[in-house]
């Protein structure tokens, strides 16, 4: 099933240091132009959801709705989380093609005119 390799493939991207969790550290990868790809808790409220959906269309970085925030915390191995950032394109794109598209505007940035390349603050 899709969702056991998606958590396992988040555990590797913890264990090989590609990974942030946590609002702020999710933020500053998305600033910095790290984040490859953002997941964001289906749980997370309306204001965390709102807050990842808009930093990530204006930096142009893919963002999806997964699991809850029990579940993302459990894959990494960590308390609950509402936003992780993985920081390696490789596994970011392998995670891409497992995630559902639940919402369909995570699609568009990955899609964007600049390849998926991340602008400046």
């Amino acid at each position: 099933m899709n969702q056991n390799k998606i958590y396992s493939l988040l555990g590797i991207a913890m264990r090989g240091r590609n990974l942030v969790s946590g609002e702020f550290q999710t933020l500053e990868a998305i600033k910095k132009g790290s984040a490859s790809l953002v997941l964001v808790a289906e749980d997370a409220s309306d204001n965390t959801v709102k807050l990842f959906f808009d930093k990530c269309h204006y930096y142009k970085v893919p963002v999806s709705f997964y699991g809850s925030k029990e579940e993302l915390g459990h894959a990494i191995g960590k308390e609950l989380r509402s936003s992780l950032a993985v920081c390696d394109e490789g596994l970011a794109k392998s995670l891409m093609k497992l995630l559902p598209e639940q919402h369909k505007e995570w699609k568009e940035t990955v899609d964007g005119e600049d390849g998926g390349k991340h602008g400046e603050d």
